[in-house]
């Protein structure tokens, strides 16, 4: 789960972790209020979406080009920001063309900043350990630092045994360059960071940047974190900071029912049980010459209500001209399966080629629900097989 940069801030400050000072605003007026609270004489207006390269990025109304973050030194024109920001959409490089609309801002007070380092917090799965990353080049894209500077990230992994100790972070703050009361600040900002992403479940806390003042002061200017979605039970707060409107609209829903969705560019829907079955059908069909539009796992104890919210999940996308079922019954039965896509197929007028491949427990059961269902369901042996039938029946649907 993701949240807004205000909200991570929020959570941070409360461990320790230094944060400009700052207010949400959710209005024009919002904005300007906080604008006045906060005092001047520098202010910055930020775009809350669950994107990066706000301040690079452009709205789709203004041509001047402006981006999502803006320095201005005046409350009228904060509000002039906000009043160019609130509704509009924003498109970066992580939003795709479509862009996401500005529903919120976060204004703060502005930092004297002398320079700017990167500092992240993850779970590396290569080395199963929590793991600092950190680099002196802050306010870049990591990916590109990784790519063309790969000696200048520093990167220190915590024993789970022992958890963040001071010397991991002073390891770090000289890998940053830092010294004197400095050095001190930022072994404290690490050692609270860690904390946070350890009590609060996350899976990622990214300061990006990270700056020292020019009164040797540091800061986190902007912050991201993301959660890890099965600790949230354990995470009320968290889970109340969940921001719906910045998530795709079947993704929400398959969270609903807790199905695993992704959506992707292609054009064949998929409903598989497994993520690694649900991995390789997705591989299979560009094989065949076909693209995925989803990535979707049902899990191995789905009921028929799961099935039939998966299913009008994926037909609920428009660039879905076909569907492949591929279902191993292991705890999953495949009666329960063709249950499910019968009653779905049924309520919402199946109008697209549906190829449904069904192995393991009631196997038998599941191929007669479908064959007396009375839907036009092409039947698929093997998962190659099913493949390229999928792939032909969706080419002559679209040609048609």
């Amino acid at each position: 789960m993701n949240i807004h940069e205000y909200q991570a801030k929020s959570l941070l400050a409360q461990y320790g972790v230094t944060v400009p000072r700052g207010m949400p605003a959710f209005s024009v007026e919002e904005a300007t209020k906080a604008a006045q609270e906060l005092g001047g004489p520098v202010w910055v207006v930020k775009s809350q979406i669950h994107a990066g390269g706000r301040g690079a990025g452009r709205f789709a109304n203004d041509p001047s080009g402006k981006g999502g973050v803006r320095v201005v030194k005046s409350v009228d024109d904060v509000q002039a920001a906000a009043q160019a920001m609130l509704g509009q959409v924003l498109i970066t490089k992580q939003t795709g063309p479509d862009g996401k609309e500005v529903q919120r801002l976060y204004i703060e007070e502005g930092a004297d900043i002398a320079r700017e380092l990167y500092l992240s917090v993850l779970l590396d799965r290569a080395t199963s350990r929590v793991t600092f990353m950190a680099s002196t080049e802050g306010g870049m894209e990591i990916e590109e630092v990784a790519a063309e500077s790969p000696e200048k990230i520093i990167k220190v992994s915590i024993d789970p045994a022992t958890g963040m100790m001071p010397f991991h972070a002073r390891r770090l703050a000289f890998g940053l360059g830092l010294a004197g009361d400095t050095l001190k600040q930022a072994v404290k900002f690490m050692m609270a960071m860690y904390q946070a992403f350890i009590d609060l479940d996350a899976s990622i806390v990214e300061i990006n940047p990270l700056v020292i003042t020019g009164g040797g002061d540091v800061v986190a200017l902007d912050a991201k974190m993301n959660f890890d979605d099965n600790a949230l039970f354990r995470q009320k707060a968290v889970s109340a900071m969940r921001d719906s409107s910045e998530e795709d609209e079947k993704e929400r829903q398959a969270h609903e029912y807790d199905l695993s969705y992704v959506a992707l560019d292609g054009n064949i829907g998929c409903m598989v049980n497994g993520a690694g079955l649900a991995m390789a059908t997705m591989d299979i069909i560009k094989l065949y010459g076909g693209e995925p539009a989803n990535f979707l796992d049902v899990g191995g104890g789905a009921d028929k209500e799961k099935v039939t919210a998966a299913f009008k999940i994926i037909l609920s996308d428009p660039k879905v001209k076909g569907v492949l079922v591929n279902i191993f019954g292991g705890i999953m039965k495949c009666d329960i399966i063709a249950e499910g896509v019968v009653a779905a197929a049924k309520e919402v007028k199946l109008s697209v080629p549906l190829v449904v491949r069904l192995e393991g427990t009631n196997v038998e059961k599941g191929k007669d629900i479908l064959g007396s269902s009375g839907l036009p369901i092409i039947a698929a042996d093997n998962l190659a097989d099913a493949a390229e039938k999928v792939v032909a029946a969706t080419k002559k649907a679209l040609a048609a």
